[in-house]
């Protein structure tokens, strides 16, 4: 098996996994708090923070999708194992979905939940060049007053956020830092605050 496939786990699993999953948490707890993580490589072009969240929520019952952005046979053989997890060949079979926004679209093909069971929903992890507290205002559980964190598509979130309790939740990831955006936040327009 090829060397870069076997390496970039955790070093020390017990003590990183509990730091990665804490962040994850922490992260969907405060939406729009950038934190960073550390200790997790995956084959290029995941980043750190893509392969921590990797790492800490994905295992052999979580399918994987990986959009075309993403998607490559290193990747795929790093995931399965390190994760166990199975990469699924369809959005609407994934729990966690991992790309670029613009290749992780449209969200309609993802699994939202249902009335009855809305944690059966997808997780996207969405790759960004820039990770910064600075434009769309983000109010709901979790925010103190507002937040403000750049997102790749406004209205598409915004239309998510109609669906709630319905919905998908997203990890935003940037080098090694990474912010969450959960289903029930409501995000505004900075013009619509003002």
């Amino acid at each position: 098996m090829d060397r870069a496939v076997m390496t970039g786990g955790f070093d020390d699993p017990p003590i990183q996994a509990a730091r990665g999953f804490r962040a994850a948490m922490t992260a969907m707890a405060r939406p729009g708090e950038i934190v960073t993580v550390t200790g997790a490589v995956a084959p290029a072009p995941a980043s750190a923070a893509a392969a921590v969240l990797l790492l800490v929520l994905c295992d052999p019952d979580t399918p994987v999708w990986l959009a075309p952005s993403h998607d490559s046979d290193a990747l795929r053989r790093w995931i399965a194992f390190h994760t166990g997890a199975p990469v699924v060949d369809a959005r609407g079979d994934a729990a966690f979905a991992l790309g670029a926004w613009d290749s992780l679209l449209p969200l309609a093909a993802y699994r939202i939940g249902t009335p009855a069971y809305p944690d059966r929903s997808a997780t996207l992890i969405v790759e960004m060049d820039r990770l910064r507290s600075a434009g769309p205002v983000l109010t709901g559980p979790g925010i103190k007053d507002a937040a403000c964190l750049n997102l790749p598509d406004v209205p598409a979130l915004q239309a998510n956020r109609a669906l709630f309790p319905l919905g998908l939740d997203f990890f935003l990831t940037c080098d090694d830092r990474l912010a969450a955006l959960p289903r029930s936040t409501v995000v505004r327009d900075p013009a619509e605050v003002s």
